[in-house]
C-alpha cells in the first residue's frame, strides 16, 4: 500500500483454503484467523473484518476509539451468531481477531484468540497481546515454561473466540503509546507459531520497506513448512496522523465474495469441540502423542491426595466452627448473588435482573432491576432466542451494555 504499511495473506503449504483475513486502512488494521474447517472459518474471518471496517476513521481520542473498537467486535460476534442461526450448515465457525486503531501518538488494541500484535521499537520486538489459549494459562500459572508451550501438544486449544458459542465474549483492550520509527506487526499464528521472535525482529530491522518486509515474513514461514494459513499486516509509524494514504486493502478471505456453501462431506468439527481439542496441522502426527494424559493423571493423583488431607482437616474442626462457617458462607453467598446481573424477559420486554436465576426452594434469588422498552418481538430471531434463555452479565454496566446492543439490533 505504501512504503510504511503492507498486508499479505498466503494459504500456506497444507491448507486447501485460506481462512485468514486481513485489513489495512488509514487508521484501522486487523488480522482474523477463522476456524471451523469446512464449516465456514473463511466466512467467519471475513464477516468479522467487514463488520468492524467502519471503525477505520479518525477519532477524537484514544478512549473513544477503544470503546468503538470493542463494541464493533461484540457486534461482529453477534453478526456471526446471527449468520449461524440463519445458515445452520455453518455451525461451528468462529474466528480470532486482533485489531489496532492509530490515534495520533497512541494505538488502541482490541484482541481475542491467538492471533498476535507485536511492537517493534529501536530494534526490540515486544508481544503486546496475550494468547487466549490453554497453554498460555499453563504458562501464567507456572506449570510450564514459554519454551515448553511452543511445543506442547495442546498449544492450539483456544479459550476465547468470536463465534456462536458466547453472545458476550471477553475482549482484551488496551491503549499504548507509539512514536515515529515504530513498526506494528499483526499476524495470525501461521507466522508466530513457526517463526521465532528473534528472526521476526531480524527481518523487521533489516528490511525498511513494508511490502518487502511482509513478503519476507511470509516467505520465512513458508520455509518452515507453513502448514497453516499465514497473514501479516505491517504498520509503520511516522509523524502523520495515519499510517496509510491509499485505499483500504483486504487480503485473504475478506478479499473474496462471501459464499455460504459448505462441503458437508468434509465438515469440520463443531466450535465447542475446537475449544476443547487442539486444531492439528496433521491429525495423525498428534493423535498418538500422550504426555499430556500422563501429566493429567499425575495431577489427578496429586489432587486426590490434597482432597484426603482437606477431609482430615475438616473432620478435626468442631461442630460449632462448622456451623459458623456455613452461616457465614450463606450470608456471603447471598451477597454475591445480589452482585450478579442477567438480561431476561418480563411482560414481553427485555429486562435487567439483579441476582441469579437459581433459587433455594421457594426463595427466589433474583428480582427485576430495570424493565426496558425493548420489545422481545422486535428483536432478530437469534437475539430473541438468547434473551428468552437469559444472558449472564459480569456486572450492572455489562448488563446495560447488552441491553444497548439488543436495542440497536431491534432498530
Amino acid at each position: 500500500m505504501t512504503s510504511r504499511t503492507a498486508a499479505i495473506s498466503h494459504v500456506g503449504k497444507i491448507r486447501a483454503n485460506n481462512q485468514d483475513s486481513g485489513y489495512a486502512g488509514a487508521h484501522l488494521f486487523v488480522v482474523a484467523d477463522g476456524m471451523g474447517g469446512h464449516a465456514g472459518g473463511d466466512v467467519a474471518s471475513a464477516l468479522a473484518i467487514q463488520a468492524i471496517a467502519h471503525t477505520d476513521r479518525a477519532f477524537g481520542s484514544a478512549e473513544e476509539a477503544e470503546q468503538a473498537l470493542s463494541a464493533a467486535l461484540l457486534d461482529a460476534n453477534r453478526e456471526l451468531a446471527e449468520t449461524v442461526f440463519e445458515h445452520p450448515e455453518l455451525t461451528g465457525m468462529g474466528t480470532t481477531l486482533s485489531g489496532l486503531i492509530r490515534v495520533g501518538d497512541k494505538v488502541v488494541i482490541a484482541h481475542i484468540g491467538d492471533s498476535r500484535i507485536y511492537r517493534w521499537r529501536d530494534g526490540e520486538l515486544e508481544q503486546v497481546t496475550k494468547d487466549h489459549t490453554f497453554v498460555q494459562r499453563l504458562v501464567d500459572s507456572g506449570r510450564i515454561t514459554a519454551d515448553e508451550a511452543a511445543v506442547h501438544p495442546r498449544r492450539s486449544v483456544l479459550m476465547r473466540v468470536l463465534g456462536d458459542v458466547d453472545i458476550n465474549p471477553e475482549i482484551d483492550t488496551m491503549v499504548l503509546d507509539t512514536k515515529p520509527g515504530d513498526r506494528w506487526l499483526l499476524c495470525s499464528d501461521g507466522l508466530s507459531g513457526y517463526v521465532g521472535e528473534e528472526k521476526i525482529a531480524e527481518l523487521l530491522a533489516g528490511i525498511p520497506e513494508a511490502g518487502a518486509a511482509a513478503e519476507a515474513l511470509v516467505a520465512e514461514s513458508l520455509d518452515h513448512g507453513a502448514p497453516d494459513n499465514v497473514t501479516v499486516v505491517l504498520v509503520g509509524v511516522d509523524g502523520s496522523d495515519s499510517s496509510a494514504a491509499s485505499a483500504p486493502m483486504m487480503v485473504g478471505s475478506a478479499s473474496r465474495p462471501l459464499t455460504f456453501e459448505v462441503d458437508t462431506a468434509r465438515r469440520g468439527i463443531r466450535l465447542p469441540a475446537i475449544l476443547l481439542h487442539p486444531l492439528m496441522t496433521s491429525v495423525a502426527e498428534n493423535e498418538h502423542f500422550e504426555p499430556e494424559s500422563e501429566e493429567f493423571l499425575r495431577e489427578l493423583i496429586a489432587e486426590d491426595r490434597r482432597r484426603r488431607i482437606r477431609r482430615r482437616i475438616t473432620w478435626s474442626v468442631g461442630i460449632t466452627l462448622i456451623v459458623a462457617l456455613l452461616v457465614g458462607a450463606a450470608v456471603l453467598g447471598y451477597r454475591w448473588t445480589q452482585s450478579r446481573y442477567y438480561v431476561g424477559v418480563i411482560d414481553g420486554n427485555v429486562a435487567v435482573y439483579q441476582g441469579v436465576q437459581q433459587g433455594i426452594g421457594p426463595i427466589r434469588l433474583s428480582s427485576v432491576y430495570l424493565e426496558t422498552d425493548v420489545a422481545l418481538d422486535d428483536l432478530p430471531p437469534f437475539s430473541r432466542q438468547t434473551v428468552e434463555a437469559t444472558i449472564n452479565a459480569d456486572d450492572l454496566q455489562d448488563a446495560l451494555s447488552i441491553v444497548e446492543r439488543l436495542k440497536r439490533a431491534s432498530d
